[in-house]
């Protein structure tokens, strides 16, 4: 299993971004995301400096994707 980086909330959006992920609205300091594709996932991704790795982990998960995954798309 990867480890899982230390990065931003704005970094997380950026890369899932990549996979038709759009900004819907924002709640206080978490912004809440859909996905365009016919799954119509919706995540809430906090704007925070540093995420917490149980809550990236969790983001991660809920997006569908792999540790590897995820990595890849930060590229």
């Amino acid at each position: 299993m990867s480890k899982l980086p230390i990065i931003s909330g704005k970094k997380v959006i950026k890369a899932v971004s990549k996979l038709g992920y759009l900004i819907d609205h924002q709640t206080g300091s978490h912004i809440i995301l859909r996905n365009i594709d016919p799954l119509h996932r919706r995540l809430t991704v906090p704007n925070h400096n540093t995420l917490a790795k149980g809550t990236l982990r969790a983001i991660i998960r809920q997006a569908g994707l792999t540790v590897e995954e995820f990595i890849e798309l930060l590229d």
